[in-house]
């Protein structure tokens, strides 16, 4: 089972501070089109031990999505060391997000 996206918002500061390859993952517990990718983008990140995966409750008044420019869930953010490496936007299976986090390994 995978986790729920979290409602408490970790600080822009804190995930540009992270180092290694980060998957940020915006989306809803209740979305649909959150539910439908939940499974692919888990698989992607178990894939890629090295990445941390860091689910997030986005929606509006939510700082840390407003700091990506988040319009649509799921969103995943790859970053490298703080840096916007990729992005995937409604993943239609775990293969793109696979390739965003394989971009950042070679980044």
């Amino acid at each position: 089972m995978t986790k729920p996206y979290d409602t408490t918002q970790p600080e822009r500061g804190a995930i540009d501070a992270h180092p290694g390859i980060v998957a940020l993952d915006f989306g809803t517990n209740w979305c649909g089109y959150c539910n439908a990718a939940r499974d692919d983008i888990a698989s992607a990140v178990a894939a890629h031990p090295q990445a941390a995966h860091i689910k997030v409750e986005d929606g509006p008044g939510r700082p840390l999505g407003r700091s990506f420019r988040i319009k649509l869930w799921p969103t995943v953010v790859v970053l490298k060391d703080g840096k916007e490496v990729a992005r995937v936007v409604r993943p239609a299976d775990s293969r793109e997000v696979a390739d965003a986090l394989s971009q950042a390994e070679r980044a």
